[in-house]
């Protein structure tokens, strides 16, 4: 399947707070009070399980408020009422929203989950999520977002809206030193060695999580863009393709940014996102960083800067590339209220909610019909994807789950750990699944 395939105007989103970019595993921090709606025997009930509880009606919460405004739709349309089930890292200790995630859905302990790409594939190999391909809504989906979350030909979650990474720029500074902005991994380097030389001691500001999206740039920008897609993960499905070779460049980049200094590896290895860079980015300290689409349209992260900022594309064989991972909802296959909880997604998800929610976040949508026009700064970015360029950081045709286990191996880098030691446990992820 070559790339035109894969999807048409992609548009690139952000899952900000609700969605995998807040959730628990790979930078993805929660926080919220469990709540549970006690349910009445006549009245239908879906129970969600998410990051987060219901807003309350003075929250300020954009990305909360647009998605309780879609599930007010859907309950005063279907009659429904949803009750949200939350995590809280006090209540779960040591455990990941990924980790209780699974257990939840594996105990069938609630009908709806908003799911990180990783557990999206782990579920839906078990046979844990329903098929819905057949609703409505799932006919005007972009092509993406159907290729990364089909496994054995059920499309298995749905997400409301797309997150794109990019690098956040400080175009100020690039402009004083004179700089373009890089396309490929050389300039790149050559525009940290200028801003190095001219006494900005880190370049990069960079924490525990999103690292990967290098990797993912450099490791796949030939096979979704060009490439015969599907026969190469038929390849790297069979064993005869290595992860390890389409993964050794984009290390090896990461390893030469930590040797020259342009990254701190020991602060970066204890950074939460945006908490361990923001303030020095925001300062003027440092040039660079990375982040996902939301990040540029709220003022906690970066929407509210004293200089230009540009958003694009991690540095490629194929110049500035977007990285897209998809999140979705997904039904549980067994689950108690599952007829109900998929005609709520056929709500949530339909063009008019989905226009609503779009608006509302300053996001693209997963519909191929919805269309919304992004803040100045995300133009570099989003002009890529329209332009149909971009990697999946998530596929879960691959047999070897790709966002959550790159990401712990770069934290193994960034600890200490040898290009060829990652590789070698890229290796053995394979092995183990050519053994399933």
């Amino acid at each position: 399947m070559n790339k035109a395939k894969i999807g048409k105007a992609l548009a690139a989103i952000s899952l900000a707070v609700i969605t995998a970019m807040t959730l628990g595993a790979c930078g993805m921090g929660i926080s919220g009070d469990d709540v549970i709606i006690s349910e009445k025997e006549d009245e239908k009930i879906v129970n969600l399980f998410s990051p987060m509880e219901k807003t309350e009606p003075d929250a300020e919460n954009t990305a909360r408020n647009a998605f309780d405004q879609t599930i007010a739709i859907a309950e005063e349309r279907l009659g429904v009422n949803v009750a949200y089930r939350t995590y809280t890292a006090e209540d779960y200790q040591d455990k990941t929203y990924d980790d209780v995630a699974l257990e939840r859905a594996r105990s069938n302990l609630d009908d709806l989950y908003l799911l990180n790409p990783d557990v999206i594939q782990v579920l839906g190999e078990e046979g844990k999520l329903e098929d819905l391909s057949d609703l409505a809504c799932a006919k005007n989906l972009r092509e993406v977002v159907k290729t990364a979350n089909t496994v054995d030909g059920k499309l298995v979650a749905i997400p409301q809206e797309v997150v794109a990474y990019g690098l956040f720029i400080n175009k100020d500074m690039f402009d004083k030193y004179k700089l373009e902005l890089p396309e490929t991994p050389e300039e790149f380097l050559e525009c940290c060695r200028v801003f190095k030389e001219n006494g900005i001691e880190t370049p990069i500001g960079a924490n525990r999580w999103w690292l990967e999206t290098f990797v993912f740039a450099q490791a796949y920008a030939d096979m979704y863009n060009g490439g015969d897609t599907e026969a190469e993960i038929a390849k790297l499905n069979s064993g005869e393709s290595r992860y390890s070779d389409y993964m050794r460049p984009g290390f090896e980049f990461l390893q030469e940014l930590i040797d020259k200094g342009y990254v701190d590896a020991k602060k970066a290895y204890v950074s939460e996102a945006i908490e361990g860079e923001g303030e020095d980015f925001l300062a003027q300290k440092t040039p660079i960083v990375m982040a996902y689409w939301g990040a540029a349209n709220t003022e906690t992260a970066y929407g509210k800067t004293d200089f230009n900022m540009q958003v694009i594309g991690f540095p490629s064989s194929h110049g500035q590339m977007p990285v897209v991972p998809i999140t979705g909802f997904g039904v549980g296959a067994e689950a108690e209220h599952a007829e109900e909880a998929k005609g709520l997604l056929e709500v949530i998800l339909s063009d008019e909610a989905l226009q609503v929610y779009s608006e509302t976040n300053k996001v693209i949508s997963p519909s191929k019909n919805v269309q919304v026009d992004c803040v100045p700064a995300l133009k570099p970015l989003n002009d890529r994807i329209e332009e149909n360029v971009y990697v999946l950081a998530s596929n879960a045709g691959l047999k070897v789950e790709q966002w959550g286990n790159t990401c712990l191996i770069v934290r193994e880098l960034l600890n200490g750990a040898t290009v060829d030691e990652c590789m070698a446990e890229f290796e053995r992820l394979q092995e183990e699944s050519l053994k399933k």
